[in-house]
């Protein structure tokens, strides 16, 4: 467990009054088949913010990388039909971690998550057609390719769309700094 996640556990303990261990056990009792339905649950009825609801769910369903002995049959299940998105991937976490010795690669189930001090950015192959580069930059106004996200508790700020090797552009890249930057 990396100090990012320890301080969640810790936090959630002391914000709430129950350990991880034990909304694990309270979400497994309601016996529910989504990662979705269990992030509503506990918004809805406990109150919890998006970051400590989605920590419990993957707890839950085992799906976080802690849960995983293999972590790249997380990546292996989120390109399954999506395989012409490995390569674009490939190369920007090839840029993505020159940026420092620092950067941890945490896979989900439906996305790569990479976190400094603090979560930066995510990784995702979203549709068949679009890959998804998510961005956190609070604050930040957008412009050129960097989009806004606009629900209410997104983990991510902005996003980029990709299609393909060739959109890995510098414009690309100065975001993803940009954000590593602020996550220190």
């Amino acid at each position: 467990m990396d100090q990012a996640e320890k301080t969640m556990h810790d936090n959630l303990h002391k914000n709430t009054g129950k350990t991880l261990e034990q909304w694990v056990q309270l979400v497994k009792k309601e016996n529910f088949e989504k990662h979705g339905q269990i992030i509503n649950f506990l918004k809805e009825k406990h109150a919890f913010t998006h970051g400590f609801a989605n920590l419990v769910a993957h707890k839950a369903k085992g799906s976080d990388a802690g849960s995983v002995e293999n972590k790249d049959e997380l990546i292996e299940k989120q390109y399954k039909g999506k395989e012409h998105f490995i390569p674009l991937y490939d190369k920007l976490m090839k840029e993505i971690l020159s940026f420092g010795k620092d950067i941890e690669v945490a896979p989900k189930n439906a996305y790569v998550s990479l976190r400094r001090k603090k979560q930066f950015a995510l990784l995702q192959p979203a549709t068949k057609t679009r890959f998804e580069v998510g961005i956190i930059l609070k604050g930040q106004e957008p412009k050129g390719i960097l989009e806004e996200i606009k629900a209410a508790n997104a983990m991510c700020s902005h996003k980029i769309n990709l299609s393909g090797e060739s959109d890995v552009t510098p414009e690309v890249m100065q975001w993803l700094k940009a954000a590593y930057d602020k996550a220190n």
